[in-house]
């Protein structure tokens, strides 16, 4: 299987007032086409710096990313993006917000396409009925299934997610987990996914990438050997939880706390 994505070498610095802030270093990432990688690692170890480097938004001190075999220059239209935060524009309905990136990436799209479009995603993540509604008449994990509709709606290559559950409750995010793996069935895409929640990373990805402390490399990568219609009940098998402890480990010796480890 090919990589969509690859990340070779990288090497990256944010400048301060008391000098460079070295976040990334020598960093290699392969992510092969229609496969879901998480990202896990201590907080401030350069996971979001990764997801702004694959989607062109910011350029490596060292090294290259690559995507579809072409070096990543600046922004690309066949990225989509999900936060934390769906920041939904409150002026537009629930309709008109996930419509938004045909607007931008495809304006000669004839406008009941872009509408078709929406609307088919809309009903695969049970939001039928709520499309003439503003966001504020939604709840927290309605707005981001209409997020989510919108980084998909314009068929990106790949889907980058920077912790798209951490502010939602345990059901709920559970819940979108299930959602993301449907969608994943009825639209195949490469998706980054950056988490701190261990769980959610083995639930949902092929392989689980574990960055070390600042500044960052690949300090451990785990293959996640699990059914595609994989349920939550998987979560709670021996084989769900060898990984997990594996994981923990993994984190505490990216935190400094090997010694910890069992």
């Amino acid at each position: 299987m090919d990589n969509l994505i690859e990340i070779k070498g990288v090497t990256h610095a944010y400048q301060t007032a008391s000098g460079p802030l070295p976040v990334l270093d020598g960093l290699d990432v392969a992510v092969p086409e229609g496969t879901f990688a998480a990202v896990v690692g201590p907080s401030g170890c350069g996971k979001s710096t990764l997801t702004r480097l694959v989607a062109g938004l910011m350029k490596p001190d060292k090294g290259e990313v690559w995507l579809h075999g072409e070096r990543v220059k600046g922004p690309r239209k066949t990225v989509g993006m999900a936060f934390q935060n769906p920041v939904l524009l409150e002026w537009r309905t629930i309709l008109q917000n996930v419509i938004l990136p045909l607007e931008i990436v495809a304006p000669s799209m004839k406008t009941a396409d872009k509408t078709a479009r929406a609307m088919e995603l809309l009903d695969m993540v049970g939001l039928t009925g709520f499309e003439n509604k503003r966001p504020s008449e939604l709840s927290g994990g309605m707005r981001q299934r209409a997020s989510l509709c919108r980084s998909l709606v314009h068929k990106p290559d790949v889907l980058i997610m920077d912790e798209p559950f951490g502010a939602l409750d345990a059901f709920t995010r559970e819940d979108l987990w299930q959602t993301m793996r449907d969608l994943r069935r009825a639209e195949p895409f490469t998706c980054v996914l950056i988490t701190h929640d261990l769980r959610e990373s083995v639930f949902l990805g092929d392989q689980v990438f574990v960055l070390s402390g600042r500044p960052a490399r690949t300090q451990y990568l785990m293959p996640v050997d699990l059914p595609d219609d994989r349920t939550l009940d998987i979560l709670y098998t021996p084989e769900v939880a060898d990984m997990l402890h594996i994981l923990r480990d993994q984190i505490k010796i990216a935190q400094g706390r090997a010694a910890e480890v069992d």
